[in-house]
């Protein structure tokens, strides 16, 4: 099996092909690398055969039309894209076979309707529906989104084989593919949690896309092949769950401590009386990060359902941590929305807290 991922940004594309036949397809393409995937499917002697989209994309155009157009490959959306130009629509549960190499079509609304996710014997690609570790997963406020069918996608995912391999559509801080065992430990949306606690964990965030992304999903509606169809900012992390959250008149954001003050603060047993709690999976704090004396643990997706045993904290000092920052800022925010009084998000997570003791 031939897979590779093409892009050098944030938005991810990838080649599969079979060795043997030497037919490929090509997931996610952009439309400014189309020439680039043209020049590298002719030198590596593939025949591109189909194009799927995962799903609508909101933060960059579609190189799918433009792909099929030049290759006479086959553009492949979900049988609920709203995409016109789209050649094949396929259901829930669909397989198909790259000579040799089968795959089976998954349904997996919640960030759009049309999502879906491709899974071979050994990965899936998850499109948008699921991004890598404190990643998360792609935002639900999108047209089409919703958090409870979303909540129904990450069931679906959750019972899939634990050895599969998690690729996204988008990357946006380096983390890399790992198993869907790792991420059913480590990724917030994966932890267990009922329908109405997932769907009231998104819409307590109140988020709001940017008004730039209906421009691209018009653009992609209409299978534009101009890349000044929209004006998109270089490498956002838009489709990420808060990225492109500002806040609100009169809103501020989640108050933060550096990691050089907390270090400062240890160093000088200035501590006494805050409280860090680390949101991230218990297996977690046993990896090579480790975690900070004393903390207490509370894995993101726990502290709605565990207020009540946080209750008396809400008076004290709290520092919220976790890996990068991602997930100990949605914790902080619930907090705050829970009445909690001083509460902090550690910038940068244990990733920068570790970093700072080799410097």
């Amino acid at each position: 099996m031939i897979f590779k991922q093409l892009n050098k940004i944030s938005c991810k594309t990838y080649l599969i092909g079979s060795e043997n036949s030497r037919e490929a397809l090509v997931v996610d393409p952009v439309l400014n690398y189309v020439p680039e995937y043209v020049s590298l499917l002719k030198n590596e002697g593939l025949k591109l055969t189909h194009i799927i989209d995962t799903h609508t994309h909101a933060d960059h155009i579609s190189g799918a039309g433009a792909l099929a157009e030049q290759t006479g490959a086959v553009y492949v959306m979900h049988q609920l894209s709203p995409v016109r130009c789209v050649a094949f629509r396929v259901p829930d549960g669909f397989e198909c076979r790259l000579g040799d190499i089968p795959a089976r079509v998954m349904h997996t609304p919640g960030h759009t309707n049309d999502s879906l996710c491709l899974i071979f014997s050994d990965r899936i690609l998850t499109g948008d529906t699921l991004f890598l570790d404190d990643g998360g997963a792609g935002r639900t406020d999108l047209p089409g989104g919703d958090p409870a069918q979303h909540w129904e996608s990450m069931q679906k995912i959750v019972k899939l084989p634990d050895h599969l391999l998690v690729y996204p559509a988008h990357e946006y801080r380096g983390r890399e593919p790992s198993s869907l065992a790792e991420q059913k430990k480590r990724n917030p949306n994966l932890q267990p949690r009922t329908k109405e606690a997932y769907t009231k964990w998104l819409s307590d965030m109140k988020l709001t896309p940017a008004e730039w992304m209906g421009d691209v999903l018009k653009a992609n509606y209409d299978c534009s092949q101009d890349p000044k169809a929209a004006r998109i900012p270089t490498d956002a992390p838009a489709c990420e769950v808060k990225g492109t959250a500002s806040p609100k008149l009169g809103e501020q954001q989640t108050p933060t401590i550096s990691v050089a003050e907390v270090k400062r603060r240890i160093a000088a047993n200035q501590l006494k009386g805050a409280v860090i709690i680390d949101v991230r999976e218990p297996a977690e704090l046993k990896s090579d990060l480790g975690a900070i004396g004393g903390v207490i643990n509370v894995p993101v997706g726990q502290v709605a359902q565990r207020l009540g045993e946080l209750e008396k904290y809400k008076d004290t000092e709290v520092i919220t941590v976790c890996k990068s920052g991602m997930r100990a800022d949605v914790a902080a925010n619930l907090l705050i929305k829970a009445g909690f009084k001083k509460v902090f998000n550690m910038t940068g997570g244990m990733t920068a807290f570790r970093a700072a003791e080799k410097t």
